[in-house]
């Protein structure tokens, strides 16, 4: 009986999850999935608007070529967006960097707003790009911020509130772009606009709460405003384990600066951590989600569902999505990180392989098509339940403060490279491979399942310093010199 009201009084804790949520992670949710339903009518927009300039209709390769880089602009802001979450969190502060950035997403849903009434769809690329930077730094220090808001046994639980949130974007995005709300030739700039509205909510709320405790004591040197955040958030007295905590890894890095991404690149001593970074965590895109979102309506085509409905089907997908990422919110501080990212990723590429053969024989039966449906909802659920949730609280475990802002640059280049990559390139490859496209993604994943299980030690329930050490192991593998060396230095530091 004392575990719940232990847990319910971190209120404020939780609380903040759903702030930084909103204006954080929700947005990248939402701009994914809402950006699909206004195509035709964005489309008819330049065409008019090109008309208007040069008196003739825009070639149709022109109009696709303009879409497609509206589309893909997202992705190239999002990744200039998490370049300067190396340097603007560092600087300003976590909380600040968020608030500068709320008002670059209000800027852009005022672009998006008037861009008809202006007759121009270079507003809408602006806008669009605007987006991208928003959720390219948003992101990164969200779950920054985050994790270092949160008490060890809640870190997992606690980052990975940024992948439900990203559920409840996608899902928000699908329902408010069907024909019956905002998917109309006359609502779709407020369509395109509405992300100004969780800007402004995390702009007025966010001033109310601190600072992330672990960058006013490590970085900033301010022990007392560390001790009052955590006294408020977490509404808990006795906070010596947490200070020594912050105490050790603040001696650990006494006179380093923040490492650049250069130095996260090339010091041996997190290699290891950089390595499980960027191909389990940041790699995430290559796993085949997103693509396989892009091939499911080609899918839905071939098993005889209706154009009508497929954007219903649509939203199935993601509300699967959004519970399956809630249930693993439960499994993560219990399972452990490595077990659910590992096997989630195996589970994946097996189910991928099936999905390839059933596509390769749909035509042999008629039940076979919705055979393909179940394999979508299934890998939709391993994901969810692993590497999803997974891949936003690792990264919060990873790093100590000196190189976490440049290790979360890394991550967002590789994020956004890679998403680019995939929408970009991704429907040649299904022209050239056709069904066999999946088996590029069951390469990633089960090579990424095997990196997991065989190399990735368990962060679940220990402390920055625990970490590193456990990584040590790794990073100073067949040099006992180095890990003595290391050992001494933290001993005489400690």
């Amino acid at each position: 009986m004392e575990g719940a009201p232990k847990k319910l009084q971190y209120w404020r804790l939780y609380l903040l999850s759903m702030v930084l949520g909103i204006g954080g992670s929700f947005q990248y949710g939402i701009q994914v999935s809402a950006i699909a339903s206004p195509a035709v009518h964005v489309q008819s927009f330049v065409n008019y608007t090109w008309i208007l300039r040069y008196g003739a209709p825009v070639q149709e390769s022109t109009n696709q070529l303009i879409w497609s880089f509206i589309v893909a602009v997202l992705s190239l802001g999002a990744w200039i967006g998490a370049i300067h979450s190396g340097s603007l969190p560092v600087k300003h502060g976590r909380k600040k960097a968020l608030l500068i950035n709320n008002v670059v997403a209000m800027v852009a849903a005022v672009l998006m707003l008037f861009s008809r009434m202006a007759k121009s769809f270079e507003m809408i690329l602006l806008g669009r790009f605007l987006y991208g930077y928003n959720i390219g730094l948003g992101l990164s220090v969200h779950l920054m911020y985050l994790g270092e808001s949160s008490p060890k046994k809640l870190r997992g639980f606690m980052t990975l509130t940024g992948s439900i949130f990203i559920g409840f974007g996608k899902i928000m995005g699908q329902i408010i772009g069907i024909k019956e709300m905002m998917g109309t030739d006359e609502m779709w700039p407020y369509l395109l606009a509405v992300s100004g509205i969780p800007a402004i909510l995390q702009f007025v709320t966010l001033l109310f709460f601190p600072e992330a405790p672990r960058y006013l004591y490590i970085d900033k040197g301010d022990i007392e405003g560390s001790k009052k955040a955590l006294q408020w958030l977490w509404q808990e007295d006795d906070l010596k384990l947490e200070l020594e905590d912050m105490q050790k890894e603040r001696e650990n890095a006494q006179g380093e600066k923040a490492k650049t991404v250069k130095d996260v690149l090339t010091s041996r001593c997190v290699r290891w951590q950089l390595l499980t970074l960027a191909i389990p965590c940041a790699g995430v895109q290559f796993c085949g989600i997103n693509a396989l979102y892009f091939y499911a309506f080609d899918i839905f085509k071939e098993s005889g569902v209706p154009e009508s409905q497929m954007h219903y089907l649509a939203i199935g997908l993601g509300a699967t999505e959004l519970i399956t990422i809630s249930l693993c919110s439960f499994l993560i501080d219990r399972a452990g990180r490595k077990r659910l990212m590992g096997y989630g990723y195996l589970l994946m590429g097996v189910t991928m392989s099936v999905l390839t053969v059933t596509l390769s024989i749909k035509d042999l039966n008629p039940s076979i098509p919705y055979v393909n449906i179940g394999l979508i909802f299934c890998v939709i659920c391993i994901y969810g339940l692993g590497p999803s949730g997974v891949s936003m609280s690792l990264p919060a475990d990873l790093f100590l403060q000196a190189w976490r802002p440049s290790a979360y640059v890394i991550s967002g280049t590789v994020n956004w490279l890679g998403m680019f990559c995939v929408g970009m390139f991704f429907s040649y490859i299904v022209d050239g491979l056709g069904q066999f496209c999946f088996l590029i993604f069951v390469v990633y994943s089960i090579f990424s399942a095997a990196f997991m299980i065989y190399f990735v030690p368990e962060t679940k329930g220990k402390t920055m310093m625990e970490i590193m050490e456990d990584f040590n192991k790794l990073n100073y593998k067949n040099r006992a010199a180095d890990i003595e060396k290391t050992d001494i230095t933290l001993a005489t530091k400690l």
